[in-house]
């Protein structure tokens, strides 16, 4: 399994006490695409964010790629995150003064595992897989909606991570981008054998996902 969560429970504590999650327990396993889905305030994005390794104020045990998340430092979860998890946001967070290319770049760049020229030539690969190579130079906020969600999937596979979380990915897009994005990811899931966690209100994604997640009030129905 590339995650694996046993009995997590989460609490609020203001303006009091208030359980969040409730006994959380699943496997995602590589290949496998799933979908969180339930209406707002059920638990979502508070589950996506401890999965992300984003929260460990939690109760039980998350465990990525065999990893128990708790046991790490705080330098080494960054680096683990940056290395091992990648994101997608519903609002693509691209630096608009900066080209494709090096939106795509610095993740990697970061990480520091490559050298400049190593990294360029991944991004150019990634470029060319998601269809907008002709786009390398160009700066982000030139781009649309569904183009700029290319950029911001093939920044999220830069350091060839595990684990892909992706919150409310389509939220900000129209229903053909929306499913261009999708189908993007269904691909990036099976072909390179990646776990996608996808946090969506969209029936479509959900009805078509390898595995769902219902929330409702905290706990989860598979």
């Amino acid at each position: 399994m590339i995650l694996e969560t046993k009995h997590i429970n989460k609490y609020f504590y203001e303006p009091e006490k208030h359980q969040v999650l409730q006994e959380v327990s699943l496997q995602i396993a590589p290949g496998e695409l799933t979908a969180v889905y339930g209406e707002s305030g059920s638990g979502k994005s508070t589950l996506l964010y401890i999965l992300s390794t984003l929260d460990r104020d939690f109760e039980g045990e998350l465990k990525i790629l065999n990893h128990n998340i708790k046991e790490l430092s705080a330098t080494e979860l960054t680096n683990f995150r940056n290395k091992h998890i990648g994101f997608v946001y519903q609002f693509h967070y691209l630096l608009p003064e900066f080209s494709v290319l090096q939106n795509i770049m610095l993740p990697a760049m970061k990480l520091g595992n490559k050298t400049k020229e190593e990294v360029k030539y991944d991004a150019m690969l990634l470029l060319k897989e998601l269809g907008m190579q002709d786009f390398t130079k160009r700066p982000s906020y030139k781009l649309s909606g569904g183009q700029q969600q290319r950029v911001a999937i093939a920044r999220a596979l830069i350091n060839n991570p595990a684990l892909i979380v992706a919150d409310e990915p389509t939220g900000n897009l129209d229903q053909k981008n929306s499913d261009m994005t999708f189908d993007l990811l269904k691909e990036i899931t099976s072909s390179k054998e990646k776990a996608v966690v996808i946090a969506t209100h969209n029936p479509k994604i959900y009805q078509n996902s390898d595995k769902t997640i219902e929330m409702i009030d905290g706990s989860i129905r598979l």
